[in-house]
């Protein structure tokens, strides 16, 4: 072996061996700590006992004193009013946080001392989403999804906003009925001069479209009834009745079929878009279920310690460095 060779055994025999006392070094550090913070809470058990029986006691108290509950909404913003009502729930929500009482009161909420905040998020189903326009939303997902990920693009702010249902939310500090709060609400909503202009103009169109393809049922019934009169006479008789192939009876039997069920689904639509955001379902004071809701009891004896474990260690820090600045 020749020098450079020893020289470079040597060289890592050191560096293994200061790391050796490196690690030696901290694992008696940690020791040590942990030795202290012992020795710290056997020395201070009166005061640290003293302190969690406190923060035990608020933490029931706060628990049991300040409960709040949701009411969660589902609604359908109809005639295109996304951006309207997400606008309207995002000013909602700031007066709350104002504390604009008055506001409140002028749109007819009750209990608007109660409330503590408003909130509405969409209900993600994409595949209503693609129902509502197959052809022209399924394709515009696609597009999209090109350039990003498709569960990136079905959450966007922009995409879920035109989702069906939405999920109307708040919460307040005691149990409040409907009436109190969420009427008033719906009923301020409801009170846009444009969108009650679409409402009426969309459903007269409905009405419109519903009495135009009664009429060519009638018509296509008349069609029907003399046809078939047509073939009993012809049976009577006993004669050969021909049909001409193009007046293609299964295709007129089909846009029978096919009108009455457009008919339905108008008439569906005309139910579910007689408001301009209308409510599907509501479940009222649920009680919330918050991070920290319920674990005050937990929370605040394990704060109070640590707080005074952290200000007993830094007065400690402080009289030491005192003490070596005296010194020097």
């Amino acid at each position: 072996m020749n020098s450079t060779e020893k020289n470079n055994a040597t060289d890592q025999e050191i560096d293994l061996a200061m790391v050796t006392d490196k690690l030696k070094s901290i694992s008696g550090s940690i020791k040590k700590s942990i030795y202290d913070l012992i020795h710290f809470f056997i020395k201070k058990i009166v005061v640290i006992g003293a302190l969690f029986v406190i923060g035990v006691g608020l933490g029931v108290y706060f628990d049991k004193s300040y409960k709040s509950y949701d009411t969660q909404a589902v609604v359908v913003p109809n005639y295109g009013s996304y951006e309207y009502l997400y606008s309207k729930i995002e000013l909602i929500d700031s007066k709350i946080k104002e504390r604009d009482t008055v506001f409140l009161k002028k749109i007819g909420v009750k209990a608007c001392k109660n409330l503590i905040q408003i909130q509405i998020d969409p209900i993600i189903d994409v595949y209503q989403f693609i129902n509502i326009s197959p052809e022209k939303n399924f394709e515009l997902l696609k597009l999209l999804s090109e350039d990003g990920d498709m569960n990136k693009i079905i959450k966007d702010e922009i995409t879920s906003k035109n989702y069906t249902y939405h999920l109307l939310k708040y919460t307040t500090n005691k149990k409040c009925s409907e009436e109190e709060i969420l009427t008033p609400l719906l009923k301020y909503l409801n009170n846009d001069q444009y969108y009650n202009k679409l409402k009426e103009t969309y459903n007269g169109n409905m009405l419109v479209k519903i009495k135009a393809n009664e009429l060519i049922i009638a018509q296509i019934d008349g069609f029907l009834n003399t046809f078939s009169s047509q073939v009993g006479i012809g049976s009577k008789n006993d004669k050969l009745v021909y049909y001409n192939e193009n007046t293609q009876l299964n295709d007129v039997i089909k846009t029978k079929n096919d009108l009455i069920t457009e008919i339905g689904t108008l008439k569906k639509d005309m139910v579910s878009s007689d408001q301009v955001i209308k409510k599907v379902s509501c479940i009222s004071n649920l009680k919330s279920k918050g991070y920290i809701r319920g674990k005050l009891k937990l929370i605040f004896p394990i704060f109070f310690i640590f707080i005074y474990t952290i200000a007993h260690s830094a007065l400690g820090f402080y009289k030491t460095q005192s003490k070596l600045s005296q010194n020097n």
